[in-house]
This record gives structure tokens, C-alpha cells and sequence, in this order.
């Protein structure tokens, strides 16, 4: 049988990994005691060390030389491999050079401090004598500084820590200036600190720096100021150093125009610590997590949230609704056909790598809304996720809920978009809520998100079918990111590596399905955009009929815009952010339907007064009930509570025949009596118009 052909860079990796053995082994030689004492000894090293820059100059020369038709077997991830390589040369190269100077003093870096040391203490002295001279120095050196570090253009600040997974990697702090020789398309570019180490970072770490002589001229006044006696004298030189700096600002075209100094950014990142940050310091989570962009568009207001949505929306003209319609022939709202009108089935999440000792997971969830790449199109909506303890990476859903189970849970949803965008989808956003077990701090981390664009490029929608999406690290305006750079850059050549390490990847499963008739009747009453959970549809079609009677119907002229008596209209928006209620309502409504009659289910005036009826009875009392303690999130104590507040209460209504005498009771405390909780102005609920895409 005839010997199998070597592959080049195999090759040049074999010989790597014997450099690297041996630059390893003269440096754990060299930190030995009295190693480096007997000049002998020091020559002896001295030599080795030559050798190894030869050797290492010689493999990288080979290196560069390879080409991918060199290669005897097709290698699918040549250029990477070949790229780690020559970044392993690279540190290898900087860290002989380092040990080279170490046993080889550079006299020039010596005579240098020296003189540097020397003239700070000339300056001292003669800044009390001549400041301009001195301020002339300070000039001098400001400009070999930029000189040393390079055009701004390739300068760089860290954002936060990025401690070093694997060999070729660099590590960094936070406000460290990095200046970077290249930019990978993967997304790990190459740069070198201030102490002149070389390495790979991400990307997203980074940040674009400008000049930073004017923070430390800053710093230099501030010290310099302590040292002034004479008033007039530090006034002096505080004006004439802003004109200097404004002057200086002004050349390198920052500021024109009366445009912000990057800089005010650029501080501020680095200033302000986020709890990511300090986890990804201490290793805690992984590289790709970030804090929940979705979370954080819910916690600024109510923009984005359910109850919002539900609520008419206004036409152009602001004189009439447009996505609520009167139909004379039917006598009740006008169906509405979507762009997008679909439901949709949450499966599972496979390989999502959990967080480290020192962090307890709260919630695993799932956060989806309607996104066309660059904004969010609709509300956001939140399904839980549970895993077994014993596999942590696997999260699933429940397909389909009933009964008293909790919606939060329930993984079958729909979505409506009328939007126009040719790159309309779905974004999906991954996410745990974290409490520290050090300090009890609580948040929310984003594990990765995933896209399912709903549209071909010639405007055809996408298939109904299940589709297995690819998880992806940073933010959802992050592009190229991984959950964990250390198993995607795992590449090798051969095919069943390369299938095991696509198995590690995370991964995201979800089924487009195509609606029943029952349901696309029911979704057709809905806004032309909300997300939300599919066994809630009923309950909020039969709140758009009543709506519709109110506001199209009911009123005197459609100019009138007096407030409406209506407590289902003014309260039921309420009632979508806290799904511990909308549960309770569902679960109410599902057993009375089950006892009616089928002419009873066709009579739509019935139906709703009966809709009124229970709503009244059951989760109106329940708003503004002391006893009930407010909605928190994630909290498990908490929802435990409400949830046994609620069964309880919906007990002792079945025994009455009105929630009257539980708003009257002395042991049911309510909170005291609005206008708001009865009137409904829809002036003010109402949406404007949005601008589509």
C-alpha cells in the first residue's frame, strides 16, 4: 500500500507545535533562580533564542508561500487554518523578541527612559521659570507620542475585558488603546497593545478611538493646577491650553461643523461597567452573550408591548381608524386581510451554552416580534422555556396549552405584519434572567438570536415548513458573531470533525404552520400587527367586536370624542401584560363555553354580553386588588403568590353571583377608585399611524 501524501500545512503545523514546545521550555528554563547570572549560561540561551527566530522567520516564509492547490486532499477551511497558523507564528515571533530583550538589554529603550526621566525633571524646574518653554516640550512630546501609536484611523478602545480561550488570542482590559495591523472578515481582527503584544480580539470589543492627549492633557492641567500658587498664572494656562486643544481638535476635523466629540461616547463606554461586562471578566458567560436588546425596548415604556398594539390605530388623516373597519352587511367589525398572517410553533433550542459557577438562571425564554433588520416592527412578545437539569444546553416549549396552564409557556403563537419591507421576518432573541449569587444582582442576558425572513428575494413568501435557524452571538445589529468563538474556530479537514463541530453549534427550531379556517377568521378581527399567543386569539377578537360596537357603532357622529363608559375597554389592555390574568379569563370563558348551547355560540351579541359578564366577575376585582402583589418578572416566589391569590379569588366568585359583593367586601382592600379604570378615551389610546417601511 502506497504511503499517504503529507499535507503542507499539516506540515508547517507539526513544526509550529515543535517551536512552540520549544520557546515553552526556554522560558519556564529561563524564570528559574539564578538562571540568567553566569554569563556562559546567558550566551547559552542567547543562542537557543537566535535559532528560534530563524526557524520561526523560515516557517512563516514557508507558510506564506502555501497555496490551497498545494494540498493533496481538499481542505474546505483552508484559509482559516492557514490564518491561525500565521498568527501562531506571529506570537511566537513577539514573544522570542521579547525574551531577546530581556537577556539582551536594549540600550537605545535605556538611554530613552533615561532621558525621558531626565527631562520631566528639567520641566519641573523650569516651569516656574519659563511655562511657555515648558508648554513648547510638552508639544514636542505629545507629537512623538502620535508619532509612536500611529494615524487615529487604526486606534482602538477596548469596551470591556477579553481574557485570552485559546492560543493566538490577545488579552485586554477595559479603556485599553489597541492598535489594529489587520481585519479578519470572521470578525477576530489582529492588533497590538501598548506593550507591543500581538494577538486576535473580537471585533465587538472594540471600539473607535480618537486622540486621547486630550484626556491627558485634562489630567496634566488638573495636576498642574495643585502645584500653581498664582490665580492669574493657572488662568493663563487653562485658556491657552483649550486653544490649543480646540485648535488641535479643529485640524483632525472632529468637531467641525459644531458636531459631539466622539470622545464624550467613547468615555462614557468605557466608564460606565455593566454587569455583562463583569461576568464576561470573571468568564462567567460566554464570549457571544449581551444584554437583551428586546428587554431593554420593553423596560423603556409601553412602545412595545401588547397592549399597546391591541388598541385602534389611526388612519393618515387622523380623522377615522385604519385597521378598525365597520362592515353594514355583517353588522360587526370588517375582517382585515395582512401581509403577514400566520401562526407559528416554537420546538426547541439545542447547544445553548449555559452560564458559569456564580450565576443562577431564573427564566430561559424566547422574545420574537416582527423585524426588518434594522427597526422593531410590532410588539414583543415572551415565551417561556423549560430544560431538564441533567442537560441544560436543550430548551423546549409546550406546543400546545389548555385549560389552567400558563400562556407564558405556550409555544404556539401568530403573528400579524402589514409592513412592506422586502426583508421582513422574525427575529428570535434567546434569553435568561440571572440573579448573581455574590451580590444578588439581578438582569437579563441575551444567549444569541436568530432570523427567519419571511420573504424570497422576488417577493414570494417563504414555505410552511420547519426550519432549523442558526443561533447567533452579539445583538441583532451585530453581524458574524458567535455564541462561542472557541468551538467555531474548532476547523479541521476532515468531514466528520467538521460534522461534529456543526453539531455543536447552537441551533433554534421552529414550524411556520398554515392557520385553520376557525383561526384565520379570528386573526383576520385582529390589528394589522400584533404577536402573541395563539390561545388567546378568541379572547381578543371578541374584545375588537366589542371595540368596534363603542367606537363605529355606538357613538352619536364619529366626531364625537366624548370619554366612553366601558370598563372591559378601559381595563382589558391592562389585562395583556399581566398573562397571570389573561389565564384566568381564558380559563373562565373556556368552561361557560363548554356549557352553552350551539345557537347560544352563534349569536355574536349573546357571546359578548357574555364576554362582559365573566370579564366583570372575574378579572376586573382582580386589577387593583391590594391583596395581589404586583407583576415581577422572573421572580418565582412572586408569580407562586399572585397565582394562589388568583385561584382563590375566582373560588369564592363561583359562590356569588356578582364580583359586586367582592368589591364592596371589607376583607377584599381595593385600591382607591380612578376615573380611568370605567372611562375609556380613545384619544389617548389610540396609535398614530407608523411610517412603513
Amino acid at each position: 500500500m502506497p504511503p499517504k501524501s503529507k499535507s503542507p500545512l499539516q506540515t508547517v503545523q507539526r513544526n509550529t507545535d515543535e517551536i512552540k514546545r520549544k520557546v515553552d521550555s526556554l522560558f519556564q528554563e529561563i524564570q528559574q533562580p539564578d538562571a540568567t547570572q553566569h554569563p556562559k549560561q546567558t550566551e547559552a540561551f542567547q543562542s537557543r533564542c537566535i535559532k528560534l527566530q530563524k526557524s520561526v522567520e523560515e516557517t512563516l516564509k514557508t507558510l506564506r508561500a502555501l497555496n490551497k492547490a498545494d494540498e493533496p486532499v481538499p481542505v474546505g477551511t483552508y484559509d482559516q487554518r492557514k490564518r491561525e497558523e500565521d498568527m501562531r507564528l506571529l506570537n511566537l515571533q513577539h514573544q522570542l523578541q521579547m525574551l531577546a530583550e530581556r537577556l539582551v538589554p536594549d540600550t537605545a529603550i535605556s538611554a530613552r527612559i533615561e532621558k525621558a526621566s531626565t527631562s520631566k525633571v528639567e520641566d519641573e524646574e523650569e516651569e516656574e521659570d519659563n511655562e511657555e518653554e515648558s508648554e513648547e516640550e510638552d508639544d514636542e512630546e505629545e507629537s512623538e507620542e502620535e508619532d509612536e501609536v500611529g494615524p487615529s484611523v487604526n486606534n482602538f478602545i477596548a469596551v470591556c475585558d477579553f481574557n485570552s480561550q485559546q492560543e493566538g488570542d490577545l488579552t485586554i482590559k477595559k479603556g485599553e488603546i489597541l492598535r489594529v495591523l489587520s481585519k479578519n472578515p470572521d470578525g477576530w481582527w489582529l492588533a497590538q497593545d501598548s506593550k507591543g503584544n500581538k494577538g486576535v480580539v473580537p471585533k465587538t470589543y472594540l471600539r473607535v478611538g480618537v486622540n486621547c492627549n486630550d484626556e491627558e492633557e485634562e489630567t496634566e492641567t488638573e495636576e498642574d493646577s495643585e502645584e500653581e500658587t498664582d490665580e492669574v498664572k493657572q488662568r493663563a494656562k487653562t485658556d491657552k491650553q483649550k486653544e490649543q486643544r480646540k485648535h488641535r481638535v479643529d485640524r483632525d476635523g472632529k468637531r467641525n461643523d459644531g458636531t459631539k466629540s466622539n470622545w464624550d461616547a467613547v468615555r462614557k463606554a468605557v466608564t460606565e461597567i455593566s454587569a455583562s461586562d463583569v461576568l464576561s471578566a470573571m468568564g462567567a458567560i460566554p464570549a457571544g452573550f449581551r444584554p437583551s436588546t428586546l428587554s431593554k425596548l420593553l423596560e423603556e415604556g409601553k412602545a412595545f408591548r401588547s397592549s399597546h398594539f391591541l388598541q385602534p390605530e389611526y388612519s393618515q388623516s387622523q380623522l377615522a381608524f385604519k385597521d378598525l373597519l365597520w362592515s353594514p352587511d355583517k353588522g360587526s367589525v370588517r375582517p382585515r386581510v395582512s401581509r403577514v398572517s400566520l401562526t407559528l410553533t416554537l420546538w426547541s433550542c439545542k447547544m445553548i451554552p449555559p452560564p458559569g459557577v456564580g450565576v443562577q438562571v431564573l427564566s430561559r425564554h424566547v422574545r420574537l416580534c416582527v423585524f426588518d433588520g434594522t427597526r422593531v416592527l410590532s410588539n414583543i412578545h415572551t415565551v417561556r422555556a423549560s430544560c431538564n437539569n441533567k442537560n441544560t444546553r436543550t430548551w423546549t416549549f409546550s406546543p400546545r396549552v389548555s385549560g389552567i396552564l400558563p400562556s407564558l409557556l405556550d409555544g404556539d403563537c401568530f403573528v400579524r405584519s402589514n409592513s412592506q419591507s422586502p426583508e421582513l421576518g422574525i427575529l428570535f432573541e434567546l434569553g435568561i434572567s440571572y440573579i448573581r449569587n455574590a451580590t444578588g444582582e439581578r438582569g437579563e442576558l441575551s444567549c444569541g438570536w436568530a432570523f427567519l425572513k419571511l420573504f424570497e428575494a422576488s417577493g414570494v413568501p417563504v414555505p410552511y415548513r420547519t426550519y432549523e435557524l442558526a443561533v447567533n452571538g452579539g445583538t441583532p445589529y451585530d453581524k458574524g458573531v458567535d455564541v462561542d468563538p472557541s468551538i467555531a474556530r474548532r476547523a479541521s479537514s476532515s468531514v466528520f470533525q467538521q460534522m461534529m463541530t456543526s453539531r455543536r453549534q447552537p441551533k433554534f427550531f421552529v414550524k411556520l404552520k398554515y392557520a385553520n379556517s376557525k383561526t384565520r377568521t379570528a386573526l383576520q378581527l385582529l390589528p394589522d400587527t400584533l404577536v402573541g399567543s395563539t390561545c388567546s386569539i378568541h379572547l381578543l377578537a371578541l374584545y375588537r367586536h366589542i371595540l368596534a360596537d363603542a367606537l363605529l357603532r355606538d357613538r352619536l357622529t364619529m366626531q364625537n370624542a366624548d370619554l366612553i363608559c366601558s370598563p372591559v375597554l378601559a381595563t382589558f389592555a391592562q389585562v395583556l401584560d399581566q398573562t397571570d390574568l389573561l389565564d384566568a379569563l381564558r380559563s373562565v370563558w373556556a368552561e361557560k363555553e363548554g356549557s352553552l348551547k350551539r345557537s347560544e355560540k352563534r349569536d355574536g351579541e349573546f357571546m359578548k354580553t357574555l364576554f362582559v359578564q365573566l370579564y366583570m366577575d372575574t378579572v376586573y376585582p382582580l386589577l387593583h386588588s391590594l391583596a395581589l402583589p404586583p407583576c415581577q418578572w422572573a421572580d418565582q416566589e412572586t408569580e407562586s403568590l399572585r397565582w394562589r391569590i388568583i385561584a382563590g379569588i375566582l373560588a369564592v366568585n363561583k359562590q356569588k353571583e356578582s364580583a359586586l359583593s367582592s368589591l364592596l367586601s371589607e376583607e377584599a382592600a381595593q385600591e382607591a377608585f380612578d376615573v380611568s379604570e370605567v372611562a375609556y378615551d380613545f384619544l389617548t389610546k389610540a396609535r398614530e399611524t407608523a411610517a412603513t417601511a
